[in-house]
């Protein structure tokens, strides 16, 4: 059984592996559902970090419908987690009627070889999920994440569990999206998936002294939860 955790920030990333985490999915910007890390974020979390880390390789918020200049930002991309050494890295591509596309991630799979490539949350704006699974196995995507085409996994457990069976073994489904300790035990019941990815996020308070009232900023970060992973890991781990 593992528990990935969705982290945002290098504090998020340390709080997460401290608090039993068995992998790390590091993004920046949550409020755009996560992009590509920075260069400093991504040094910094494999200097400090010790267990697997998978960069989500996003170049924008919105759709996952790429013109031919963001596909040539979202390979540097690839190149370059590969170069730090990540043992893996998330991404997704769509066409604009909703199928995978599936010869520019068969393109990224091979490019980011041999790391472990993970189809991300673009599966569930797909038009066919159970065609989308076949043409994601096509690729040589090792999981997708997906929350069920819904945005709460736990409203979608048929079709999880439908999507583990039509994959036979083939892919790893990665259930995500409302993942917490007070419905994972219903989600492996009612599933059967060995995989689990949950943001156990929370608001962070600004540790600034001083703020310009005029401004009218909210200046609340996130963080992890460090106890709700522990919830987490106890239900997986005993």
């Amino acid at each position: 059984m593992i528990l990935e955790v969705a982290v945002f920030n290098i504090s998020s990333a340390i709080q997460a592996e401290r608090a039993g985490a068995d992998r790390l999915e590091l993004c920046e910007n949550p409020m755009e559902g996560g992009t590509t890390p920075s260069y400093g974020t991504l040094k910094t979390v494999r200097e400090k970090i010790g267990i697997p880390v998978f960069p989500i390789v996003r170049p924008r918020g919105g759709d996952f419908l790429y013109n031919d200049d963001e596909f040539e930002v979202i390979k540097k991309d690839v190149k370059l987690c590969k170069e730090l050494g990540f043992p893996g890295l998330v991404l997704g591509l769509l066409k604009a009627d909703g199928s995978v596309d599936v010869e520019r991630t068969k393109a990224l799979v091979e490019l980011a070889a041999p790391l472990e490539v993970t189809f991300h949350r673009a599966f569930d704006r797909t038009n066919d999920p159970l065609k989308a699974l076949e043409d994601v196995v096509d690729t040589g995507c090792k999981r997708i994440l997906t929350s069920g085409q819904v945005p709460n996994v736990g409203d979608a457990t048929p079709l999880i569990k439908q999507l583990i069976e039509k994959a036979a073994g083939r892919i790893i489904i990665l259930q995500g999206s409302g993942v917490r300790s007070s419905n994972l035990q219903r989600l492996v019941e009612e599933t059967g998936a060995t995989e689990y990815h949950s943001s156990a996020r929370k608001s962070a308070e600004t540790k600034m002294k001083f703020t310009v009232a005029s401004m009218n900023e909210n200046l609340t970060g996130t963080e992890v939860d460090q106890e709700e992973v522990g919830r987490m890991r106890a239900i997986l781990h005993g």
